[in-house]
């Protein structure tokens, strides 16, 4: 059984056990329960539901394993050719780790 939900406005395939990295979530401690209610479909051994826009009574509870984690560093470089224009930007995406405990659907 899986479910796809949204969470901070991304779409994550989730099933029972897995661990996600979701973009950061404010005010997260870690081992704190939560639950997200925006399901958008529910796949239960075959029989598929499709939300409109979501699955009423179904919901992911997930605990919060690590409440900030870093991503891998990603460099934005520009150039102008002939011109001497050189700028090196560097940035690195913050994500909370969730594990999921339950899918209610």
């Amino acid at each position: 059984m899986y479910v796809v939900v949204e969470i901070n406005g991304q779409q994550f395939k989730a099933e029972q056990g897995k661990k996600l990295f979701v973009h950061h979530i404010q005010n997260a401690v870690s081992g704190a329960v939560v639950e997200f209610d925006k399901v958008l479909l529910v796949d239960n051994d075959g029989e598929v539901k499709i939300g409109a826009p979501t699955v009423e009574g179904a919901k992911v509870v997930c605990e919060i394993v690590s409440p900030l984690v870093k991503g891998d560093k990603v460099l934005v470089f520009h150039k102008k050719r002939r011109k001497g224009y050189r700028k090196l930007n560097g940035h690195r995406q913050q994500f909370s780790e969730v594990l999921i405990k339950e899918v209610v659907a």
